[in-house]
């Protein structure tokens, strides 16, 4: 039986962002059980065992060093974490079984602070070198028997990036295709040519490390590579050579791998699937391979026969020892413990959970050294034979192409050179060996010793990078005198990657003083603390410069600085995201973090992250000529047809020849973002086949077919609430807020039998809650659609239901006939239902397909960049041509252009941030509307209650007359008069029938054809009232209001 993956999970600190976003907590631990908790309330907790659960979210303090340790028994700091897996790694070692320690986990979860750390509070990997030496020292000292022993350490270091090999101790490797991974028949997949540099102490070790970490950074920045989706596997081979109890000699060898995974996202939340996921970029493969393989790994111990499929990935290749075969193996998983994060949390402890049932069968690798070297020897014999037999000439191998033969005869030699360099290492004392290491490392070490004595008085540029472990490794002198800045030597400081021209810039340094950048040409991208500059300017300390699309750096001027310092100025501390949010905000974006929501602070991250992405696609379509534009798009949740939620940025991707555009979610757009990357660096490297390495128009475009949203309609439904029909157009907006076209709606209460509710109104809804009531929305047409639509449908979801109804996809024209009649069945009527009518509105989206539209053909010459100068969206600016002298009248012409500039950078989000206010513009407008007229519809029913009612009273009175001066009173005011008032108006009609009743106090019929004339006067009202209330009923013509009559009292029926 073999052991059990050692499975830790660690919680980190809330760092700054979430601080400020006043993130949540979500993590709870007690023992070794870790809850997570779902923010939302959705889900109940989720409760995951693991060997060892850290809490090191809270609880420590910081001393004088910086070292943060336990203030109490509940942290777990970095010696507590060592001594649990770091220790028995280190034990393990020293018995001859080979070791894998993981860090696995989102990136930002704090899995290189568990394997590096920083300053003090050293990681797993420095802590595990140190003790490993010190190990040998000791035995050297103490152990009689050991004194003859030889004990041999070797590190590699190598990164997987997009399923290509590179040795990060060996930069000539850096080349198209990387290195190529091979099997051998006892010890498994290798890398090929992979350097393995022999070192004596730790301090050997951290320096190889640093300058593998320095080269990572240099060949990221080149490629336009991000790192957090890198795997970096450091590996420490660990060889002790003694003779046993008979007196032979033995050698004992052991491999310490310890991998830092890439950053573990949601492979969901990409948001590619089916074939769209067998389309896109190699980036998240490793890790959907690494995931399928623990799968398999932990469904074999349950007895299922399956196989694991580790040659899926160059990563699950090099790891299938740890995995599953011949190693010790510890995994780390890094927790966040923010709400924000929830989902990707979940999906670590997931993963961690599966982890822990795979075993794996280690072995003491131990073998007589010279039996190792006759091995070697035979093995070496046979495949120089076998090459021998195989001539020059071609070979045919029945069943076989050529190519594989070649291929055979290839790997053959390969394993023949292998072979012989082992061999002849193992011949060569280990001396001898680290003296050839040292020399050849001993040149690095002075130059980079240079360097770091240098920056203390030469003013020089340092990197910035996402990755805080990348930040600060790249350095770029400006001595006095001329540097000039290109992707190609012989310039002084040598920048690869997008937009970075052959002359891009020069800097002048006049005897570390004054410090000068000035652009090549026109066409060199440079930003000074985020505003774009084409003209000669000062360099000040501390100043953010962005050259092309991402190499970003920092200026650091000793001098100006020691000056800032002694005039009491706070130099401001720089972080990649801190340079990235200037940027933005000099782009019209709303950095200020002042009063803003947690929304509000989400959406700025999520800008800061997707705005230089877009940058850096811009410059791939413009590099490649795709003749695309991509925009950043800030859409609402009422845009995207939701009732609440916050703003998401998306990207616009526009066809610069035809005009069509598509709109693309930021998971989507960065999955496509990196699959870009991955084209352009096969065109870099002049690889043939870079335009055919995905089928059809991705990444970069969609097809003219592609569904897209043209906009959402707003369908408030009050009256339904009150029984009432409701007929109206809506207009359909964009997410820009611009009209797009009209829908044309209905919506009708229905009985549970299914008949149309006619005047059967309600006064209050509440009156409908227990009923069972049935309501129908009809979208009848869509008008006014623009005519590059040629197929058009709608979708909504009712009030509290989260079924989408879909209607049928239709040809479109200026008038769609939908017809889209959906009935809903409320049995019964809930006030929770009532209370949705009353103040939610139904949201409907509308889709549609674009027409292939022709390439204009003169567009169709031009390039991408001339394209792109076509676009007034696009945000550019052009200095004068008149130089500047310093950084003072630069700055003057800066303000005098600011308000111009910011105006034109506004455009991208303005237009998102005006559809939302008239969007709630529009809503407010609606409400009020129906509320006015709900309120005159009531008010009208409660007038022809009361008249109906006084008619009623008169009849059941025996009354033939009713008060004037009561109805105009209902009819102006909505209610009756006081029955006081009416009792004496009552009194003043029979004290004026006793009288002579004057006529204007009367309203009398017109006489009958047939009748005579009516005298003028008369001595009694009663007979009056008599003939005329005769008169009436024999007549079809109803009874009218005396005109003369302005204060009448009584209307005769």
């Amino acid at each position: 039986m073999g052991d059990n993956v050692q499975v830790a999970v660690r919680l980190r600190p809330f760092n700054e962002r979430e601080r400020v976003r006043n993130a949540k907590l979500v993590i709870k631990m007690e023992n070794n059980t870790t809850t997570i908790t779902d923010p939302d309330g959705k889900y109940p907790e989720k409760k995951f065992t693991f060997d060892f659960s850290y809490w090191s979210h809270d609880g420590y303090n910081e001393r004088e060093d910086g070292y943060l340790e336990p203030d109490g028994s509940k942290y777990a700091d970095q010696a507590k974490v060592f001594d649990d897996l770091g220790k028995g790694v280190l034990e393990n070692a020293w018995k001859g079984f080979n070791c894998s320690l993981f860090a696995y986990g989102q990136t930002g979860s704090g899995k290189s602070y568990s394997m590096v750390g920083y300053n003090p509070n050293k990681g797993i990997i420095p802590i595990t070198c140190e003790e490993l030496f010190k190990g040998i020292e000791e035995k050297k000292l103490t152990d009689d028997a050991e004194k003859e022993a030889e004990y041999q350490v070797s590190v590699s270091m190598l990164e997987i990036y997009n399923e290509t090999v590179k040795d990060l101790l060996n930069v000539s490797s850096f080349k198209k295709g990387g290195l190529r991974v091979r099997q051998h028949p006892q010890k498994g997949f290798y890398v090929e040519q992979l350097q393995v540099a022999p070192v004596s102490n730790y301090s050997d070790i951290e320096a190889r490390i640093a300058e593998g970490t320095r080269n990572r950074t240099l060949a990221a920045t080149n490629m336009n590579a991000t790192s957090s989706r890198a795997h970096t596997i450091v590996a420490i081979n660990f060889a002790q050579k003694a003779k046993n109890e008979a007196g032979k000699s033995m050698t004992k060898t052991s491999i310490i791998n310890l991998v830092d995974l890439a950053g573990s996202e949601r492979a969901d939340s990409t948001g590619a699937t089916g074939e769209r996921l067998k389309e896109g970029s190699m980036i998240n493969k490793s890790l959907l391979c690494l995931g399928n393989c623990i799968k398999a790994l932990a469904d074999q111990q349950e007895g299922k026969h399956i196989s694991v499929p580790y040659r899926d990935s160059i990563l699950t290749r090099l790891l299938k020892n740890a995995l599953g075969g011949n190693s010790k193996t510890v995994m780390i998983a890094a927790l966040s413990p923010a709400d924000i994060n929830y989902d990707e949390t979940l999906s670590t402890l997931r993963f961690a959970d599966r982890a822990k049932s795979i075993k794996t069968k280690a072995v003491v690798n131990e073998s007589p050294t010279d039996k190792l070297i006759r091995e070697m020897k035979d093995e070496i014999k046979r495949l120089q034979e076998l090459l021998e037999n195989q001539g020059s000439g071609a070979v045919v191998v029945q069943g076989v192409s050529p190519d594989d033969v070649e291929e055979m005869r290839k790997a053959q030699e390969e394993n023949l050179r292998r072979n012989q360099e082992e061999m002849d290492m193992m011949n060569q004392t280990w001396q001898q060996r680290l003296e050839e290491q040292r020399q050849v490392s001993q040149k690095l070490l002075d130059v980079e010793k240079t360097k770091q004595e240098a920056r203390k008085t030469i003013p020089h540029l340092w990197n910035l990078n996402e990755d805080p472990m990348l930040t600060g490794m790249v350095l770029h002198l400006t001595p006095p005198g001329v540097s000039t800045i290109g992707n190609v030597d012989p310039a002084s400081i040598v920048l690869k990657g997008l937009n970075i021209k052959k002359d891009h810039a020069v800097i002048e340094n006049d005897s570390n003083s004054l410090i000068y950048l000035i652009p090549s040409g026109s066409e060199s991208k440079l930003l000074i603390n985020g505003k774009e500059i084409t003209e000669r300017i000062e360099l000040r300390h501390n100043d953010r410069i962005m050259f092309g699309s991402n190499h970003l750096y920092v200026f650091h001027h000793p001098q100006d600085a020691a000056k800032q310092v002694k005039e009491g100025k706070v130099v401001e501390k720089v972080s990649f995201n801190s340079a990235q949010e200037e940027i933005a905000q000099n782009k019209g974006f709303d950095m200020n973090r002042a009063g803003k929501s947690k929304e509000d602070m989400l959406l700025q991250e999520d800008l800061i992250q997707i705005m230089p992405m877009v940058n850096e696609a811009n410059a791939i379509s413009e590099e490649l000529d795709k003749k695309m534009l991509y925009e950043i798009a800030l859409i609402s949740p009422q845009a995207r047809g939701l009732k609440d939620g916050r703003t998401e940025v998306s990207v616009k991707a526009k066809k610069l020849t035809n005009g069509n555009e598509f709109v693309w979610g930021r998971n989507d757009f960065i999955d496509r973002k990196f699959a870009m990357q991955e084209v352009y660096q096969m065109y870099v490297e002049e690889d043939e086949d870079w335009d055919k390495k995905h089928q059809g128009d991705y990444p970069f475009s969609e097809s003219d077919d592609y569904e897209v949203i043209i906009g959402t309609c707003y369908l408030y439904v009050q009256s339904l609430a009150y029984l009432m029909d409701m007929e109206d157009n809506l207009a359909i907006r964009s997410f820009r807020g611009t009209e797009e076209g009209l829908m044309s709606v209905e919506a009708h209460p229905f009985s549970e039998a299914g008949e149309l509710l006619v005047d059967e109104y309600v006064e209050e809804p509440g009156e409908l809650v227990g009923k069972d009531i049935q309501f129908m929305i009809n979208v009848k047409k869509i008008l006014a659609l623009p005519k590059r639509y040629h197929k058009v449908w709608c979708q909504y979801k009712f009030l509290l239901s989260d079924e989408w109804n879909k209607s049928q996809e239709i040809d479109a024209s200026l008038n769609s006939e939908l017809n889209f009649k959906k009935m809903f069945k409320t049995f019964p009527v809930t006030q929770q239902l009532m209370d949705e009518f009353e103040n939610s509105p139904v949201v409907i989206q509308v889709w549609g397909k674009q027409r292939t539209e022709p390439d204009d053909p003169a567009r169709v010459t031009m390039t991408t960049k001339e394209l792109l100068a076509l676009e007034d969206s696009v945000m550019t600016y052009t200095a004068p041509k008149k130089g500047v002298q310093n950084r003072a009248s630069h700055e003057s012409k800066e303000l005098r252009r600011k308000e111009s500039e910011i105006n034109n950078l506004h455009v991208a989000v303005g237009n998102a941030k005006k559809a939302q206010q008239e969007i709630e513009s529009d809503n407010v407008r609606l409400m009020r509307e129906n509320d006015d007229a709900k309120r005159e519809m009531m008010s009208m029913r409660r007038k022809l209650e009361l008249l109906t009612g006084m008619v009623e009273e008169a009849k059941h009175k025996g009354d033939a007359m009713l008060l004037v001066k009561r109805m105009d009173h209902i009819l102006k005011r909505g209610e009756d008069l006081a029955s006081k008032e009416i009792l004496r108006l009552i009194k003043q009609i029979k004290q004026q029938e006793k009288q002579s009743v004057p006529k204007k106090f009367l309203v009398t019929p017109p006489p009958h054809k047939s009748a005579p004339p009516s005298p003028p006067h008369h001595s009694n009202g009663a007979s009056k009232r008599k003939d005329s209330s005769s008169s009436s009923s024999r007549s079809s013509t109803p009874a009218k209001v005396n005109k003369s009559a302005k204060s009448g009292v009584c209307l005769l029926l």
